[in-house]
């Protein structure tokens, strides 16, 4: 196993209360992207590489506790606790849709072909909402046994995922006909699941324990228990060779996949880690902290001139901005439609 490197992330500023969600889209023509989510009510929109912000969505009157992208980033989606879900175009940061809830919403998630938007949240329901069609009533799916965690699509939009704030287990369902058909069984209620960017397998945390199922047969495929309490893992999508985790000590963990060897500890965050996620090229992971701020991490060995690099006004040193961050650079993503750069 190689010698641990000392890390030095790039710290974004912004948030001013703890960051509980992040999402990275794929691969877009003009890059990759990063959204999160936190208390403070705004959704932010930055350039995945570099970190630099691009926007603030504007519009929720309650902590966000999710947030995600479609395929194309076009399209940006949050829940939040003031019972909506929201859908947000990425490009102008104007609110498209609001979805009323009876109660707080807590996960969202775009369907693979984004037609689909699917919610869950303290109701115990699955909402599924037609983009096409968002007047129309959605689609509720069958009642969840507890209050809703988290949610992902699985196998082409056919099966949904979906986790408990207060039960154990990952919950299958079948589309088709709103029925559970299979649970993942844990011991603790799992806080993160995310489905690999191959569609291959299923990351769970639970408790301390970090688990990948096969997606196809969903069979347990690895297990792992941590020194720590942990939120959220991510596989790396590229290789699938490692993971990072992170939770209650603060520090965000890489690992081996194969053996669960611990390969480097990244310390930094000042709060409890809320959320780590692999880039979509698997070059560097990202993590959000209840300290309000968002880290983002090289996997590969640091290049000499690295420095802790800060872009909290949108800026950062010793980093090129990419070009949609440029098109977009000031985009006014706030309710008066003037051009504002966002200062902590």
């Amino acid at each position: 196993m190689e010698k641990k490197k000392l890390a030095v992330p790039l710290v974004c500023h912004g948030h001013s209360r703890p960051v509980v969600d992040l999402f990275y889209s794929p691969v877009t023509p003009d890059g990759f992207f990063l959204i999160s989510a936190s208390k403070d009510s705004s959704p932010m929109l930055r350039n995945g590489e570099t970190g630099d912000w691009i926007g603030t969505f504007e519009g929720h009157k309650g902590a966000v506790w999710s947030c995600c992208l479609d395929r194309n980033a076009l399209r940006a989606a949050s829940g939040s606790a003031d019972f909506t879900a929201k859908i947000w175009d990425a490009l102008t940061g104007d609110e498209m849709h609001s979805f009323e809830h009876k109660h707080i919403v807590r996960a969202c998630a775009f369907s693979e072909d984004t037609n689909l938007l699917l919610t869950g949240g303290f109701e115990k329901v699955l909402r599924i909402f037609d983009l096409h069609k968002p007047e129309a009533p959605p689609r509720e799916v069958d009642k969840s046994p507890g209050s809703i965690r988290t949610v992902a699509w699985l196998q082409n939009d056919q099966a949904i995922l979906s986790s408990c704030t207060d039960l154990g287990g990952v919950r299958l369902w079948d589309v088709r006909s709103g029925k559970i058909v299979q649970t993942l069984e844990t011991k603790s209620p799992v806080t993160s699941a995310e489905v690999s960017q191959n569609g291959q397998y299923i990351t769970t945390a639970d408790g301390s324990t970090v688990k990948f199922w096969d997606s196809n047969n969903f069979r347990l495929i690895k297990s792992y228990n941590m020194p720590f309490i942990v939120e959220s893992a991510s596989l790396e999508p590229k290789f699938g060779n490692k993971f990072v985790a992170g939770g209650e000590d603060m520090w965000v963990h890489v690992f081996c996949f194969n053996s669960g060897e611990e390969i480097a500890c990244n310390k930094g965050h000042h709060g409890p880690v809320h959320c780590v996620r692999f880039s979509p090229g698997g070059e560097s992971y990202v993590s959000g902290s209840e300290d309000g701020t968002i880290r983002i991490w090289q996997t590969g060995p640091a290049t000499p001139d690295e420095g802790e690099m800060s872009n909290s006004n949108g800026h950062s040193a010793n980093i090129k901005v990419n070009e949609v961050a440029a098109k977009v650079e000031g985009l006014h993503i706030a309710k008066d439609g003037q051009v504002e750069e966002k200062t902590t």
